[in-house]
């Protein structure tokens, strides 16, 4: 019974599939994301408002002075100008026509008076997506090779918006500094804080190194957000003595450092992911070590102790490769 209706369902399923690839009409239709054009909506502000510029905007209310000085000194405030030939970019570029917010000022005490800005864009307000097309209003174009891989990207998809990390209000430098950048990543990835709290850990914590110099915030089309094509071009930027190639080749260390290596911190120096010689064993046999024998022909217990307890690079140091050849022709991974 079960046979006959696999008989008779499989052409059926041919046909309506050849129906629905035969129907060009329908695949080469536009079918834009459905949310981008609600998002969309959501930026464009007060459809009865109007623009009226920065110094109208700024005229009737000195309790914004400091947040128009520090955005005039940033590379922001550089765009305002129209004869700059930069993309013009001022108040009403991100928080909407602002004539309705200046109309009718709002007294809050004797002698001082606000904005109706509940007529602006609700920026803190709006979901991520929305935020983060404000900026693709200009940087989509303006600054594509940091941005190409942003709409696939980790952080967009977890709804992470350009507010999230950058501020556009605190003064010239609009990206977090190197010192501080650590700890706004670890304000979501709390366990890579974790590891480089680890005995064994990238400098990080140190300030000598920063979480870009690794990896790519705005999106990348490899794992974790690397720069690098492949985690080992990734370490050998800084560890070039590893790079090779060597005639004799270590295979995991040729496929991925990350087989050996934790990438922020291990209690095992040098971030190892498992302490030696346990972590050579997950793949070679333990053996035991050339010595003085006994009477028997055996090895004496102290010596046995040394062989299965004691590092493997004490006597094996090539393990990344090497292109020196030894007596036993697999390369001096044995140190003589």
């Amino acid at each position: 019974m079960h046979k006959v209706i696999k008989i008779i369902s499989l052409p059926a399923i041919g046909f309506a599939l050849l129906a629905a690839c035969t129907d060009l009409s329908t695949l080469r239709s536009d079918r834009p994301i459905g949310p981008v054009r609600e998002f969309e909506k959501m930026i464009v502000g007060r459809l009865d408002a109007n623009y009226i510029g920065n110094e109208a905007c700024l005229a009737k209310c000195h309790k914004h002075d400091k947040i128009s000085q520090d955005l005039q000194h940033s590379v922001h405030g550089a765009q305002v100008s129209a004869e700059s030939g930069l993309p013009l970019v001022n108040c009403e570029s991100c928080h909407g026509p602002g004539d309705l917010a200046v109309e009718q000022l709002i007294e809050t005490a004797p002698g001082e008076k606000r904005c109706s800005f509940e007529t602006l864009l609700p920026l803190k307000d709006l979901p991520a997506q929305a935020q983060t097309l404000i900026c693709l209003k200009c940087h989509s174009a303006a600054s594509t090779p940091n941005l190409q891989h942003w709409n696939a990207s980790t952080h967009a998809n977890s709804d992470v918006s350009c507010f999230d990390c950058h501020k556009l209000h605190q003064g010239p430098r609009q990206k977090v500094s190197r010192q501080e950048m650590s700890d706004l990543c670890y304000g979501c990835h709390q366990q890579v804080r974790m590891q480089f709290a680890q005995f064994s850990h990238h400098p990080v914590p140190e300030h000598k190194m920063a979480c870009i110099d690794c990896h790519e915030p705005h999106g990348t089309t490899q794992e974790s957000l690397l720069l690098g094509q492949t985690v080992k071009a990734m370490c050998t930027r800084c560890h070039m003595e590893y790079q090779g190639p060597f005639v004799y080749e270590h295979a995991d260390v040729t496929e991925t450092c990350t087989n050996c290596h934790k990438a922020h911190g291990s209690p095992n120096d040098p971030l190892l992911t498992a302490a030696q010689p346990f972590l050579c064993m997950q793949c070679h046999a333990g053996h035991l070590s050339r010595g003085t024998r006994s009477a028997q022909g055996t090895l004496s217990t102290p010596e046995m102790k040394a062989a299965l307890y004691s590092r493997c690079t004490d006597c094996h140091s090539s393990i990344h490769g090497t292109d020196i050849p030894s007596g036993h022709g697999r390369g001096s991974f044995i140190a003589r």
